[in-house]
């Protein structure tokens, strides 16, 4: 195969980490984002305080986006080492770790944020639970931290974690 198919193949890998990780960041933010202005509206209809709040429960699905960020540059300096040392290209490891590293952290943003949109409108309803609250996205949350932390390795990725 040539070289540049495999520099560019590993590259889309690197891209495949943060673009997916980023739609499942997006999706879940889609998520939380409406049940929070619905329940603030809830608030503001019963004289209620607004709980602030609820904007950790909007931006938490955020953090995956980061993780992506952190597996792509993993990703290229592999990619870098590899041609600095002039050795093969493990373009399939980049490609697979890209894609089902960002698909991993994706799924859990989207769910984080899922989890979110049913935290907000439990708080603005109740005004308790805010710490369950976030312990349950917390656990989520660690579903995507195990993916960054397992796929470069399972992938044999020179220069990751």
């Amino acid at each position: 195969m040539d070289i540049d198919v495999m520099v560019s193949l590993g590259r889309f890998g690197a891209a495949a980490a943060v673009g997916l990780a980023a739609a499942g960041s997006s999706l879940g933010i889609g998520a939380a984002g409406p049940a929070a202005v619905g329940a603030w509206k809830k608030c503001y209809a019963q004289d209620k305080a607004a709980p602030f709040v609820l904007f950790a429960f909007i931006g938490a699905p955020m953090s995956q986006t980061i993780y992506g960020m952190i597996l792509l540059g993993w990703i290229n300096t592999a990619l870098d080492a590899s041609l600095a040392a002039h050795q093969a290209i493990n373009w399939g490891g980049m490609l697979g770790a890209g894609i089902f590293g960002g698909l991993g952290m994706g799924v859990s943003a989207w769910y984080q944020g899922v989890i979110g949109a049913a935290a907000s409108d439990a708080m603005a309803e109740t005004g308790k639970g805010f710490g369950n609250y976030l312990m349950t996205l917390g656990i989520i949350e660690t579903l995507a931290i195990l993916v960054l932390v397992f796929i470069p390795p399972a992938f044999r990725l020179a220069g990751g974690a």
